[in-house]
């Protein structure tokens, strides 16, 4: 099963994994113009699907993307995951651009490949974290469409440079901060902590980041473990403070408990698996 991986095409349904579907004019590849959502896939079903394609509706209107309707998107996901085997964690990537330059329509297609035993581990074992200025102020992009406040685009260019920095300073992940030291989010993840019983994270309009589907569901229930969820602005230094935990949440990798920040080491979180297994994903 090592390497599988499955192609689907709006309006084609599956196709083979080396098919092109993208034109060499297409926005998304000359411009960065489109939007993704990645999803869990676990049972042979996507995790959480109408949240997803709710914050991608959300993110299309703020960048005046036209979508395929809800049912034809809903169709196209599971069409992808259709005879993926029950016992394998999947990794999906619904990915929307604006289509061929001077108009045309919007390309659609959706990848799904097993989660890479990286992401697996980092449940387990955890991640090292460096804090990067982002250069922005914490409002500076609530609000602010052409700034992406809030929009999970293919634009992914700054991100995947803060992904090369950590792999040449050795650490695992970075955690943007604004100009005030306030924390952001990871170039693909959202940080939440655990504050005495206050499991919390970092609210996204007031400081125009992603709206994290898994720690927005995490919070949700935080209930279910005698927690009360709560969203507010924090330091590294407090975060560094947080003895219940500090976490990175995203949608494949689910959870990643910080074990060290700015090379300092944090001990281990007793809250770990709890939290892995509230949200549903193996901790082992």
């Amino acid at each position: 099963m090592s390497g599988r991986k499955i192609v689907a095409v709006a309006g084609r349904g599956p196709v083979p994994p080396g098919t092109p579907v993208l034109r060499a004019d297409d926005t998304g590849v000359l411009h960065g113009d489109g939007l993704f959502e990645t999803m869990h896939v676990r049972d042979g079903r996507p995790w959480l699907l109408d949240e997803h394609l709710a914050r991608l509706a959300r993110s299309a209107a703020t960048v005046e993307l036209p979508l395929p309707a809800v049912t034809e998107l809903t169709e196209l996901v599971e069409s992808a995951c259709a005879g993926w085997p029950a016992e394998t964690e999947g990794a999906l990537r619904l990915v929307c651009t604006r289509g061929p330059e001077g108009g045309g329509p919007t390309t659609v297609f959706a990848t799904l490949s097993e989660v890479t035993p990286g992401l697996r581990r980092a449940r387990r074992a955890g991640i090292s974290v460096a804090t990067l200025p982002l250069g922005v102020s914490a409002a500076a992009r609530a609000g602010a469409s052409w700034l992406l406040a809030g929009v999970k685009s293919t634009s992914y260019g700054v991100s995947l440079a803060a992904r090369r920095w950590a792999a040449r300073h050795g650490v695992d992940d970075v955690l943007w901060t604004s100009t005030e030291g306030y924390a952001l989010e990871g170039p693909s993840a959202s940080v939440v902590w655990l504050d005495g019983s206050t499991l919390a994270t970092v609210p996204a309009e007031r400081t125009g980041i992603l709206p994290g589907v898994t720690a927005r569901w995490l919070l949700d229930h935080a209930d279910a473990l005698g927690l009360t969820a709560a969203e507010r602005l924090v330091t590294p230094a407090e975060l560094a403070g947080a003895s219940g935990g500090v976490w990175f949440t995203s949608s494949v990798r689910g959870l990643a408990e910080v074990r060290s920040l700015d090379g300092v080491h944090r001990p281990a979180s007793p809250h770990t698996d709890a939290l892995l297994d509230l949200l549903g994903f193996p901790s082992r």
